[in-house]
């Protein structure tokens, strides 16, 4: 079957989409549309409407002079999502807290076991994809019995672009505690005490973004 613009645009949009992710663009490099049509071997046309896709995902910013590059870690957008994320995040597990009951109670835990049995990281560098989907699934989890669809849907047009922070961070922190900040937040869900789960949900998201200001563990000491 001969593939339409619009499929065309949508492989192309996930493929540099995992591509970002994966940290195969370094942060502030340009995406240079005739280099990647070119690489993919299809039309402009069909690598433009992906990179505007991305810059509404958050994962690229469209530049003055109508170019395109990975957002730089730098950027006070980071700050403003994880503050933005708090408010809602914490808003919302406070409501699921209240009104959850025993099914998403067993979500909760579901996907928390899942969580802390799926290791983190690939045996390369960065986070894995198996990690990444078991991270989401438990956060969305968490606020699922908040029973209200637009904090739902505000949580899951946020992620994404968190995503990007969430890989950026994972290299200047390596040795942060993925595994106890996520029992934490189950423990106080599921305990039904709502300050501290909206508190340490808080921290959660916060350091996420803080990390970002860190020297890159991964550059040395001469980085």
């Amino acid at each position: 079957m001969v593939e339409t613009k619009q499929m065309l645009s949508g492989r192309i949009y996930m493929v540099l989409r995992e591509a970002i992710l994966r940290g195969d663009f370094a942060p502030g490099e340009p995406l240079k549309p005739q280099e990647l049509a070119g690489t993919h071997g299809v039309s402009l046309a069909v690598v433009r409407e992906a990179l505007v896709r991305l810059v509404g995902d958050g994962l690229a910013d469209r530049l003055p002079n109508r170019g395109f590059a990975v957002p730089t870690q730098s950027d006070k957008r980071w700050q403003d999502l994880a503050e933005a994320r708090c408010l809602i995040e914490s808003a919302a597990l406070r409501l699921a807290i209240a009104r959850g009951d025993l099914d998403w109670e067993s979500r909760v835990r579901a996907a928390h076991h899942r969580l802390a049995r799926t290791p983190p990281f690939t045996q390369g560098r960065g986070i894995s994809p198996e990690w990444s989907r078991a991270h989401h699934d438990f956060h969305r989890a968490l606020l699922d019995g908040c029973g209200n669809t637009v904090l739902l849907e505000t949580f899951d047009r946020l992620w994404l672009g968190a995503e990007l922070t969430r890989r950026w961070s994972a290299d200047r922190n390596p040795s942060r505690d993925y595994l106890g900040e996520h029992r934490a937040l189950e423990e106080a869900a599921l305990a039904r005490d709502a300050d501290l789960a909206a508190a340490l949900l808080e921290a959660h998201l916060s350091l996420t973004a803080e990390d970002l200001v860190r020297p890159d563990a991964s550059a040395g000491e001469d980085g």
